[in-house]
C-alpha cells in the first residue's frame, strides 16, 4: 500500500527538541492543519465541527534515516531501560507512523488554502505530514479504566518553571502559557542531569535558553532567530 500526505501540520516547533512527548500534555499549545491542494474543499470537512477531538495519523518525518531497533529506551523510564518497540510510543518505529489525539478548536476557510483546521494539544513538529484525520468517538475510543503498563508504574512530576519578566516580554503574550507548560514537561533527554548545562529550544521564531537544577527550569535568555 502506498500512502500520500493529505495535509501538513503547522506548529511552533521547528525541530524535534522540546515537542511534548504525548499529545494533550500541553493543552494550550496551538497548531493548524493545512490540506494539500486536492483536499482543499469544505466538503472534505463537512460535519467536523460537531466533534471535540480528532485523531491524526502522521509521520515521524525527522526520523526517516534513523536506525530502527526492536527495543527502545522510553524517556518515562529515565532512558536507561529497554522495552519492546511495540510496547512503547517511541518515535523510532518500523513505519515511522504516529497517532495523536488533539482538541478540535475550529475550521476556517482560507481563500488560497481552503479549509484550515485549528487544534490544541498536538505533539507534532512544524511541517509534519498528516496521512489521515478521524473524529474521536467517546463510546468506542475512551477506556478510562485501562491499564497503562510501565506508565502506571512510574511516577513523574513536571518541572517548576522560572521565566523572568524581562525575558517573558520577548514572547507573544498569548504564547507564554503554552511555552511555560512545554518547558515544564522537561525537554531534555531524560538521562541528562547537568545543572550547569544550558539548553536551547526553538519555539516560534525564538531560541529559548534554559538550565535545570533541583526540579526547577530557569530560562536564562531568549534570542530572536533570523527569519
Amino acid at each position: 500500500m502506498e500512502i500520500q500526505p493529505i495535509a501538513h501540520f503547522e506548529s511552533p516547533f521547528s525541530t524535534k527538541f522540546g515537542i511534548p512527548r504525548q499529545s494533550g500534555l500541553v493543552p494550550d499549545l496551538t497548531g493548524r492543519i493545512v490540506f494539500t491542494p486536492e483536499y482543499r474543499q469544505m466538503d472534505a470537512v463537512r460535519g467536523i465541527e460537531d466533534f471535540d477531538y480528532l485523531w491524526l495519523v502522521w509521520e515521524f518525518s525527522a526520523n526517516r534515516d534513523a536506525q530502527k531497533s526492536l527495543t527502545v529506551r522510553p524517556p518515562r523510564l529515565g532512558g536507561n531501560q529497554r522495552m519492546g518497540v511495540f510496547a512503547t510510543r517511541s518515535p523510532f518505529r518500523p513505519n515511522n507512523l504516529g497517532l495523536s489525539c488533539v482538541r478540535f478548536e475550529r475550521v476556517e476557510h482560507d481563500p488560497k488554502l481552503g479549509p484550515v483546521i485549528y487544534v490544541r494539544g498536538a505533539d507534532l513538529m512544524d511541517g509534519t505530514p498528516i496521512y489521515d484525520i478521524k473524529p474521536y468517538v467517546a463510546y468506542a475510543d475512551a477506556h478510562p479504566d485501562a491499564r497503562s503498563g510501565f506508565v502506571d508504574q512510574t511516577e513523574w512530576q513536571p518541572l517548576g518553571v522560572e521565566l523572568p519578566d524581562a525575558l517573558a516580554a520577548r514572547v507573544p503574550q498569548k504564547e507564554i502559557a503554552s511555552l511555560k507548560a512545554t518547558l515544564a514537561q522537561d525537554p531534555r533527554p531524560r538521562y541528562h542531569d547537568d545543572p550547569d548545562r544550558i539548553y536551547g529550544m526553538p519555539f516560534l521564531n525564538l531560541d529559548i535558553r534554559f538550565k535545570v537544577s533541583g526540579g526547577i527550569l530557569t530560562v536564562v535568555d531568549i534570542i530572536h532567530l533570523p527569519t
